[in-house]
């Protein structure tokens, strides 16, 4: 099964995984809406793929075959300067 990945004109580091080039048949208008603009980045043989970047890639598969996407947001941001003054026990 080829794999189409975009990545959002909107949301930085956010990308949608689809089962074919262009097709959006199965994405909610919403998501779409939000989405903005899909700009295609790669399109692979996600059976001959063992691991991808950040994303787990039997979540990916389920949700390919389940939904007909999957959507990959970035993992939160860490805030370090509040983890160093929160184990240097200083309160704001």
């Amino acid at each position: 099964m080829l794999c189409a990945v975009y990545k959002s004109s909107r949301k930085a580091d956010t990308y949608l995984f689809v089962n074919k080039r262009d097709c959006f048949d199965d994405v909610p208008q919403a998501l779409l809406e939000m989405f903005g603009v899909p700009q295609l980045v790669m399109v692979f043989p996600i059976a001959k793929r063992e691991s991808l970047g950040i994303a787990d890639i039997q979540k990916v598969r389920a949700a390919l075959e389940e939904k007909g996407f999957y959507l990959q947001i970035p993992p939160p941001q860490v805030n370090l300067l509040a983890e160093h003054r929160e184990s240097l026990g200083i309160k704001d």
